[in-house]
């Protein structure tokens, strides 16, 4: 059985769209509903329902700007609405349908039928992703992964020259030229790559310790075999002379 949140400011249609869903008491059910987009966000930031009615005319913050300030977007946003002009910019917006108010049976039951496919689809992806993190785990050569962009990228440690810190981002910059921006701090891509091959020579840098081409002990700095010159931190230099 589906599992919905509604958040609607209109308590008239919130009680509305929840006694149609609850008609289809054998495909899904109303877990939470809201007229209060602030505390739906604070519930949908631990929770994680099989899909979210979501009307547009809000006074507060309109569904376009809820959508964007969602932290967890695992799940499927239907929008509801009473204008059919938000119909194409709603379908941009990450969401997989739309109703018109007053909502219509065969409409809603369509839209139950888009949430299940979606559903299905995202399952098997989630199946395989872990299929092939398992794989790797027990794999004798083991790669490096990172999730990027929607995919799992499996590295070997030789492929990797550097890794810089922007903040809440990290870049892997690669030997083929090519880099990886990454939504994770410099700590959490330290944690992923293996601590014999790669040191953390700075706050804002991780080296391939096998890429190293010359070491300026003047200047502080490590040349790789790039040429990409970077800083070693004096609080790392004993530590990172130990290494090599």
């Amino acid at each position: 059985m589906l599992e919905a949140v509604i958040v609607d400011d209109e308590i008239k249609a919130l009680q509305s769209l929840s006694w149609e869903l609850t008609n289809f008491s054998n495909e899904i059910k109303v877990n939470a509903s809201f007229t209060d987009p602030f505390e739906a966000l604070e519930y949908l930031g631990k929770n994680t329902p099989d899909c979210l009615f979501l009307d547009i005319e809000m006074p507060t913050m309109d569904g376009f700007q809820f959508i964007q300030k969602l932290t967890n977007k695992n799940f499927p946003v239907v929008i509801t609405t009473a204008y059919n002009q938000y119909a194409i910019k709603a379908l941009k917006n990450e969401a997989i349908d739309y109703l018109l108010k007053p909502i219509d049976t065969d409409d809603l039951k369509d839209t139950i039928v888009k949430i299940k496919k979606y559903n299905s689809r995202n399952y098997t992806s989630e199946r395989l992703e872990k299929i092939l993190l398992n794989f790797n785990a027990n794999a004798l050569n083991k790669k490096i992964t990172f999730n990027t962009d929607g995919k799992l990228l499996f590295l070997e440690s030789d492929e990797i020259l550097y890794a810089e810190s922007d903040g809440n981002y990290s870049t892997i910059y690669l030997a083929d030229g090519n880099k990886i921006v990454l939504t994770k701090k410099l700590k959490e891509v330290n944690d992923l790559l293996p601590n014999d091959s790669f040191f953390r020579i700075h706050n804002s840098y991780i080296i391939n310790l096998h890429k190293i081409k010359e070491f300026l002990k003047t200047d502080g700095y490590v040349v790789l075999r790039s040429n990409h010159k970077i800083p070693v931190s004096r609080q790392k230099k004993s530590d990172f002379l130990d290494m090599i």
